[in-house]
């Protein structure tokens, strides 16, 4: 008789530590941007694990959701778009440290503001300072006489 060993079956509703510590520390940077930013874990309607990356506070709307169904993890966006699909946890937790968005809205903001600044000197305060150069040239000569 033989006998065929088969690979156990792990709970397939629950992440082992080894997996979450592998999606924390490739999306650690991510959580550590800004407060109430931060991480949960969940299950499909199958039971298949999820790990989700919230955004900051007050939404906290899932930036980032890898599932693990059998035996590959699939990367998603927060608006359930497929990004990535892999067996190695490793090479899906990179893809999800790109696919986090990165660029501050507070930049942004600031950016916005310095270029509606500069447009304004340009079209207001510009011409203004023209005109007073040629004023200054017009009465110069007269300032003149009276020296």
């Amino acid at each position: 008789m033989s006998v065929v060993a088969f690979e156990r079956k792990q709970d397939s509703g629950e992440w082992s530590e080894k997996e979450l510590s592998t999606l924390v520390a490739a999306l650690g940077a991510a959580i550590a941007k800004g407060p109430g930013r931060e991480w949960e874990t969940g299950m499909t309607e199958k039971g298949d694990a999820q790990f989700y990356l919230l955004g900051p506070l007050p939404d906290q709307a899932c930036e980032v959701c890898v599932s693990r169904i059998g035996g590959r993890y699939i990367l998603e966006d927060g608006l359930g778009r497929l990004l990535f699909e892999h067996r190695n946890l490793e090479l899906v937790a990179l893809h999800a440290r790109a696919a986090v968005p990165s660029t501050s809205w507070l930049m942004v903001r600031a950016i916005t503001l310095w270029c509606a600044v500069r447009n304004t000197v340009h079209e207001k305060v510009e011409p203004l300072l023209v005109e007073g150069e040629e004023l200054f040239v017009q009465f110069v000569p007269q300032l003149a006489a009276f020296a």
